[in-house]
């Protein structure tokens, strides 16, 4: 199972990225970074939880605004 979570969010990155000069880009990008961030903390790498939240706060600063 969380191979699966993890390869989903991996590929939902990839789809991100050629997204991101549209709406949907952020977005897509916050919910792969939500599965990401499964699969660190499962694996109890916190130094990629940390990150994957921070970005993950980038992203909603930038979807709704200052």
């Amino acid at each position: 199972m969380m191979s699966a979570i993890a390869w989903t969010g991996s590929a939902t990155m990839v789809v991100a990225s050629f997204l991101m000069s549209t709406q949907y880009g952020p977005m897509i990008a916050v919910a792969g970074l939500l599965l990401l961030t499964i699969q660190s903390a499962n694996n109890r790498t916190h130094n990629l939880t940390a990150l994957n939240l921070c970005s993950i706060l980038g992203f909603l600063f930038s979807i709704f605004g200052a």
